[in-house]
């Protein structure tokens, strides 16, 4: 259940508020002269989602302490 509070109230209070978001997972509407300006609530993250854009992009190394280049292209970078 939401709970709505006041710019200043807010203000004044906001860590209680916060720590209330954290343990109940209530969210709290802020608002200014009566009107909803702003959403305070609990952070959700899909996972999935979230690493959608980085899996398979990961390269695998058999060997990661061995240099990806041999050593004679090495002499023909310097």
């Amino acid at each position: 259940m939401a709970v709505t509070v006041s710019k200043s109230r807010f203000k004044a209070r906001a860590l209680e508020y916060l720590r209330d978001v954290e343990r109940t997972g209530n969210e709290v509407i802020i608002t200014d002269r009566g009107n909803p300006v702003a959403v305070v609530a609990p952070y959700r993250v899909d996972v999935n989602k979230a690493l959608a854009g980085v899996r398979g992009s990961v390269i695998r190394y058999d060997r990661p302490t061995e240099p990806a280049i041999p050593p004679e292209e090495w002499e023909a970078l310097s």
